[in-house]
């Protein structure tokens, strides 16, 4: 059974769009708080508890992004301990979040959703204890997972500086290739292995280097979280378009007209802040391109993986420059 087919969207790119989620949040800023170090605009919330350490919590789910039920499980696994990894954190134990229409698909699928969750988990090293489970009209699946970090180390949205370079550990053009696989059903092996791929040796390459920025790339696209990372950190993102990496087939599929609605999307929502430098639509999409399960982009170089532009001082209006 193909599981794309029962759901409107797939992956990280049925997100709802940052535009309008910003105007939702807006207003809903958690009270201060001295042991609150990270509370709303990050990948994770973190507070400081005894002995010098962090707790690091988050929760991400969503709809299926490939037909296959376990490896379903894993991509969105490995989706949600990210966000821990994104912060620099290490993560200690997850819950299932899964919904399920149960009068329609076997429950034997959902196991296998389950399982394949589980052998993420099991490969980060990540304690799995139980869920919550709901029947619903479309199939979801994810994690809330919580893990621990330094509060001195932790990798923050907000603390890009100019003059550092920006390091991309994961090609983009998976959400492409997945909205290619939702409409044909054709497998992309190198797309399914860069999804199961955790960001933990990323995220400790970045805190060796001693990196203090980061984010992980997802539904938002390269743009749409560089802009949340510049816009927060008040600098202006340089990204050199040449240097961007992308996942076999994903120029193709653009040409054929394989696009999600979110990428698009993504590209609406920085246009008014973006310097596209000449640069045309299909490679502005690509760059915006909403990803499931991508890499982490570093305020920083990582060393093993490539550097894709730099943060200059902030220009006034513009957070985002291709050139």
């Amino acid at each position: 059974m193909r599981l794309t087919q029962y759901a409107h969207g797939g992956g990280c790119a049925c997100k709802i769009p940052p535009g309008e989620l910003e105007e939702m949040v807006a207003g809903l800023t958690p009270p201060p708080a001295d042991d609150l170090l990270v509370g709303v605009g990050d990948d994770a919330a973190v507070v400081r508890i005894q002995g010098g350490q962090a707790v690091i919590a988050t929760a991400d789910f969503f709809t299926p992004v490939v037909d296959d039920a376990y490896t379903f499980g894993r991509i969105a696994a490995t989706n949600a301990l990210s966000d821990v990894y994104a912060m620099g954190g290490t993560p200690l134990v997850a819950v299932n979040l899964l919904g399920w229409p149960r009068d329609v698909l076997p429950r034997e699928l959902a196991r296998e959703v389950l399982r394949g969750g589980a052998d993420a988990a099991a490969a980060a090293g990540c304690h799995l204890g139980g869920g919550h489970s709901i029947d619903d009209p479309e199939p979801k699946y994810g994690m809330a997972v919580t893990g621990i970090g330094d509060p001195a180390r932790l990798l923050r949205g907000d603390a890009a500086r100019a003059g550092l370079p920006l390091t991309l550990t994961k090609p983009l053009g998976l959400g492409v290739l997945n909205n290619r696989h939702k409409q044909t059903g054709e497998v992309f092996e190198e797309a399914i292995a860069v999804m199961t791929t955790l960001n933990r040796d990323a995220s400790a390459a970045a805190l060796a280097a001693g990196a203090r920025c980061a984010t992980d790339v997802t539904g938002f696209g390269l743009l749409g979280h560089l802009h949340e990372v510049a816009r927060a950190s008040g600098v202006t993102a340089v990204v050199d378009a040449a240097a961007v990496p992308y996942v076999e087939g994903a120029r193709r599929s653009l040409a054929e007209g394989f696009v999600p609605g979110g990428s698009r999307r993504n590209l609406d929502w920085v246009r008014p802040h973006l310097d596209a430098g000449g640069f045309g639509e299909d490679e502005l999409v690509l760059l915006a391109d909403a990803q499931t399960s991508g890499g982490l982009l570093v305020a920083g170089e990582v060393p093993g993986y490539p550097v894709v532009g730099e943060l200059v001082p902030a220009r006034k209006g513009t957070t985002l420059v291709v050139r």
